[in-house]
């Protein structure tokens, strides 16, 4: 077993599978519909510090149990809103809940920030906090039977996880508005029609095994570049075409080397897999 399965064994609300060099982070309270409850919230950030801590994990996958990817926000995290330590002056009351806002936001915002790409593998309902997490990941697939709703709209709350600002980039700006503004249900065609989704497959198991094929060729390549081109496609993403240049002529003079050039040459000479070494641990992982 991976060491990094053991240390984080005591998971309530994901599990955490190995392939190789590929971690399968799964949704694991089919229950429940795999809402997002206080224990998510508490051990999506922990799983994804220590995957991408770890040196030898190249890819990830994140999946779900059960009839649906995730219903969204369990309403028990709302619970507390009205609690009595929340019932402060109305400053800082504000000032509190934007804090913890920010800090759901920075949840999902690591999907972005981990140094491996994030495939994400949807059945079933993707709702309301579910497209905040989807639309942070590299990559997304989802079964036929899929469905999306940005469903805040039907609670009477504006979107704030990152649906609203990572959307747009990934689908037309018309068709965002309407679907936030509505909150209907949009299948996994559309949503592959409009670029939300990568792929559609016939059922849940195909999905899992073709995007663990997907996942396993990304291991293949050199991390290094692997991180690079993550790197490179967010920034240019946020940022200018000029800019997002400059950057990386920057991230090629210092991470440039042409040994692993040379290797991936000879292995398609030689007709072989490359070998490539593997990132550093975190170096915060090192001394803890």
């Amino acid at each position: 077993m991976h060491p990094l399965q053991t240390e984080l064994a005591d998971m309530a609300a994901l599990s955490l599978k190995i392939e190789g060099a590929v971690a399968h982070l799964v949704l694991n309270r089919p229950e429940a519909l795999n809402t997002l409850n206080t224990a998510f919230w508490q051990e999506l950030p922990k799983a994804l510090r220590a995957i991408g801590a770890t040196a030898d994990i190249r890819a990830l996958i994140i999946s779900s149990t059960g009839k649906h990817f995730t219903a969204g926000m369990d309403l028990n995290v709302f619970a507390g809103l009205n609690g009595p330590e929340f019932q402060l002056e109305a400053s800082r009351r504000a000032e509190m809940i934007r804090r913890w806002v920010l800090e759901l936001q920075a949840c999902f915002n690591l999907l972005e920030e981990i140094r491996i790409p994030v495939l994400m593998a949807v059945q079933g309902g993707c709702i309301g906090g579910g497209i905040d997490m989807i639309a942070a990941a590299d990559c997304r697939y989802a079964t036929e039977d899929a469905f999306f709703t940005i469903k805040e709209i039907d609670l009477a709350m504006t979107a704030d996880l990152g649906t609203l600002q990572r959307l747009p980039t990934l689908m037309p700006q018309g068709v965002v508005r309407e679907l936030a503004y509505t909150g209907r249900k949009f299948n996994a065609q559309e949503a592959m029609r409009h670029g939300l989704i990568n792929e559609v497959y016939s059922d849940h198991d195909t999905m899992i095994e073709s995007v663990m094929a997907i996942a396993q060729t990304i291991a293949g390549h050199s991390p290094m570049a692997i991180h690079g081109t993550k790197e490179m496609l967010n920034y240019a993403r946020d940022n200018t075409v000029a800019e997002g240049l400059r950057y990386a002529a920057t991230w090629q003079s210092g991470m440039f080397h042409a040994h692993e050039v040379l290797e991936a040459m000879s292995a398609s000479f030689e007709k072989r897999a490359p070998v490539f070494e593997n990132l550093q641990p975190n170096i915060a992982k090192i001394t803890r």
